[in-house]
């Protein structure tokens, strides 16, 4: 059966995407109760209601997938694709100049507008930063693109190198859930050490997820 991400993908997780995902984090809501955990890595199984996913870290997890959970992919964009008004989510590292650069950015869906906006601490690589934000201007220089976004009133600047990942959300199905698929979970754990997901991301047709 088509599972399709819907619009609440964000709202309701992060980003932490929630896509999250967080996007532990301001990117996706997460049980007061229970750790946020997300997850990159190659699944190793699948099985309906579980997968089993060899992470970046070189560990093996067990995630339980929680009734009615989603599933999507990733479709390749383009930097000319970001325009003033477009919501995006964009992850940076700071830059010896003293701005930021981007490592990835995810063109959010119209209908996803103003979902987990902020600007907060990302674990995709030491130090970076995740901003969800509404673009204000997309500057093409010689080595790529400027970024100011906007967000709760403030403004940030952001540098997006050629050759940056830019991708949409699509959709997916469990068959895209195979073993060696690159995967973005987002996930809690509980007290007793036990994952459980709600969202799965999975690259498809040569994408993968890039957050």
């Amino acid at each position: 059966m088509l599972r399709k991400l819907v619009p609440a993908f964000l709202a309701a997780a992060v980003v932490s995407l929630p896509l999250a995902a967080g996007i532990g984090s301001p990117a996706f809501a997460q049980s007061v109760k229970a750790e946020p955990v997300r997850v990159r890595g190659a699944i190793d199984s699948f099985s309906g209601q579980a997968l089993k996913v060899k992470t970046r870290e070189g560990q093996t997890l067990d995630i339980a997938l929680a009734q009615g959970w989603k599933v999507s992919s990733v479709a390749r964009a383009a930097i000319a694709d970001i325009k003033p008004g477009d919501y995006v989510g964009i992850a940076s590292l700071p830059t010896k100049d003293g701005g930021d650069g981007a490592l990835e950015v995810l063109i959010f869906p119209p209908a996803m507008k103003g979902a987990s906006e902020g600007s907060f601490g990302w674990d995709l690589k030491p130090n970076s930063t995740m901003t969800n934000a509404t673009v204000a201007d997309a500057v093409k220089d010689v080595s790529g693109r400027t970024v100011t976004v906007s967000y709760h009133g403030q403004e940030k600047k952001i540098a997006v190198p050629d050759g940056t990942p830019v991708v949409t959300f699509a959709p997916a199905t469990e068959a895209d859930l195979k073993p060696g698929a690159v995967v973005f979970i987002v996930a809690e754990k509980d007290a007793g050490g036990a994952i459980t997901a709600q969202r799965v991301i999975v690259g498809t047709n040569g994408v993968v997820p890039p957050m």
